[in-house]
């Protein structure tokens, strides 16, 4: 059964299925597209032992493999579509990813001898002792004691 799935997604990029057997094709399609990505004969021979349809493998090893060649992996997804009225089977499509993967840079982190630098600075850029003055703060014990119009 796997095999036919295989071959269908694989022809069509694009099926729907259950839940469970969705979640089972991905790992399936998964190896099938890095054999794909290998490309030599005894990958080849390796995908067309499981793919049942012979343009199936030559589509593989010529369209589909090439797309993902820059991607470490998650070739597929499944998105969840709800239930089948039938049978109240849960569905799913699962399809090809088709966007390019962008890897992040990774950024320069400060070294430890900067970052403590940086966060004792403050406390050194003030003299010790030295009060900070701040702006004087009214303390009023009513809001009607502090107006001005208020009527004795």
């Amino acid at each position: 059964m796997f095999r036919n799935m295989v071959t269908s997604f694989l022809d069509h990029e694009r099926i729907t299925t259950t839940d469970a057997k969705a979640k089972e094709l991905r790992s399936i399609a998964e190896k099938m597209i890095t054999l794909g990505k290998r490309g030599d004969l005894h990958a080849q021979r390796q995908a067309a032992s499981y793919i049942r349809d012979k343009k199936v493998v030559t589509k593989l090893f010529s369209t589909i493999a090439p797309r993902y060649m820059e991607r470490d992996g998650g070739y597929t997804r499944i998105i969840k579509l709800g239930i089948r009225p039938g049978d109240n089977a849960s569905l799913s499509v699962i399809e090809l990813v088709e966007e390019q993967v962008n890897k992040k840079e990774k950024k320069a982190k400060p070294t430890k001898i900067a970052a403590t630098a940086a966060v004792a600075m403050p406390a050194a850029a003030s003299p010790a002792g030295a009060v900070e003055e701040s702006a004087p703060q009214s303390t009023v014990a009513d809001a009607a004691e502090a107006c001005e119009g208020k009527a004795d």
